[in-house]
Formats: C-alpha cells, structure tokens, sequence
C-alpha cells in the first residue's frame, strides 16, 4: 500500500515537472530567439535561434534614427497610461457600487454588462470606424483610449464586484457606527483591502495599447500617430523588405515599461489580505 502511495507521488512529480519544463521551453525559446535577433549585427532573414553573435545596440540606434519608432513608443505610452487611470478609476468605482449598493436596475445592468462582453471587437470595428467618422476622430489618440476605457468595464467591473464581495460588509457597517462617511469607507476600509485587484486591473489597462494592433490600426492611419503594434508590423509582414532585427528591438522595448509597471505592483498581488480583518 505504500509502495503504491509513493508510486502515484513520483509519478505525479515526474509529469508535474515535465510539464513545467515544457511549457518553460515554449515560453523562454522564443523570447531568447527575440533577444539574439535585436543585438545581431546587421539585418536578420528570419527568427532563430543562433548564440554565434557580437552583441551590439546597432538595431536600437537604427530604430530611433531610421524609423518614427520614438514618436510610436511616446504615442502609446500616453495611451496606455490614461487607459490605466481612467479605466481602472471607473472599475473600482463602479465594482464598490455593485457590491455595496442596491439601485435601480442593478441586476439588468450586470447581465448587460456580460452580454456586451459577449460581442467580440471584430464585430464592432465597422460600428467604431464610423464612429470615428462623425466625431472626425481618425488618427487622434483620445477615441482609441475612449474605446480601450470603454471595452474595459464590462467585464472587469464583474470582477471587480467580486471581489469587492469578498470583503466582509461588517467592517463598513462597524466603520458606519464610528460615524465614516460613505467615501471614507470606500477609501480607508475597503480599498486597501482589494489592492490585489487594483494592481491587476491597473497592469492590464497598461498592457492592453501596447499589444492591440485590430483596433488600432483600424482608426489610426499616419504613420506619425501609429502605436508600436502598428508601426511594427510591416517590419515582418512585408517580405520584401524584413526587418526583423529592428522588430525584435522594438519588441525588447516594449516589454521594459510593463516590466518596470509590474516590478512596482507586485507587492500588491498578495491576495487573502481580507482574511483575518473581521476578527478580534
């Protein structure tokens, strides 16, 4: 019998660690096949894997100064970080409503929400591209951020809701007797409490413009008001001229400001922080 325990719990370690080593493989080849190409001396035909190179920020000083990469990159940094305020301001307030408050429709506008999550981008991009039309909207950054804020809410206001449910309403009703108001309990009680939440909401409100190339290469049509997915796009779609060492470089950078976002929040991404706050 424990011969047969062991048996099951060696085989379970055994296919655990083979499917983390799988899945590092398919996670890590490709970002090193990336790396190599963006410090490779001269251009690149093709993705791959090669470590017989000279290391060197050729490819980074070609993409400022031979491409409008710079005015790309600044481009979706202002998006992308409007978009996190805005958007995840709205979630957090709008998920502290639905969980703390009974209103008028409350329920109907839930299952609104989840229906209008069901639509997907694709669908709607005829309905956007006229929209920017009659509001003369083309090529400007601000319909891109109302659309990314927009698309957000539906389905991070469900989540935010819960998780705002999780924490327990006795706290706002003990801060309520000490005589706190209703944003002094939204603010002091309960948002400290879902600062895991806050910090994943506000992360994929900034990731989002970095990665979106449907929609906006859609309404965005000058070069000089493209985001990096868009700009970077030609440089490995047309094949007769590659440029898929800049590509790469482009890449690299992208990653840092996310990198340095997510480096700052992580000490939010705890979660159970709630556990423990009814007691005593």
């Amino acid at each position: 019998m424990n011969n047969s325990i062991k048996l099951k719990r060696r085989l379970t370690q055994t296919l655990t660690y083979l499917y983390l080593i799988g899945l590092s493989i398919v996670i890590i080849y490709p970002l090193l096949i990336t790396i190599m190409s963006a410090f490779k001396a001269g251009n690149v035909a093709a993705f791959k894997l090669d470590t017989n190179i000279d290391f060197n920020f050729d490819n980074f000083k070609g993409l400022f100064t031979e491409t409008l990469y710079g005015t790309w990159y600044l481009n979706t940094l202002i998006i992308a970080l409007i978009t996190m305020v805005v958007q995840t301001s709205i979630i957090v307030l709008a998920g502290y409503a639905y969980s703390r408050y009974n209103f008028l429709a409350r329920k109907q506008s839930l299952v609104f929400f989840l229906i209008i999550q069901m639509v997907p981008t694709m669908a709607a991009l005829t309905a956007f591209f006229v929209m920017a039309l009659m509001l003369n909207a083309l090529n400007h950054s601000w319909f891109l951020i109302f659309l990314y804020v927009g698309g957000g809410i539906p389905m991070n206001a469900w989540l935010m809701k819960g998780y705002f449910d999780t924490v327990p309403m006795s706290l706002d009703e003990s801060a309520k007797l000490d005589g706190a108001g209703h944003f002094r309990r939204f603010w002091q009680i309960v948002l400290p409490l879902v600062r895991p939440m806050v910090a994943v909401q506000a992360l994929w409100a900034f990731m989002g413009p970095f990665g979106d190339y449907i929609l906006s290469s859609f309404l965005l049509r000058e070069k000089e008001y493209f985001t990096v997915a868009v700009g970077l796009q030609p440089f490995v779609s047309n094949v007769k001229n590659l440029k898929i060492a800049y590509f790469s470089a482009g890449a690299i950078l992208i990653a840092l400001p996310i990198c340095i976002l997510f480096f700052f929040l992580q000490k939010n991404f705890v979660s159970g922080l709630t556990s423990g706050g009814d007691k005593g």
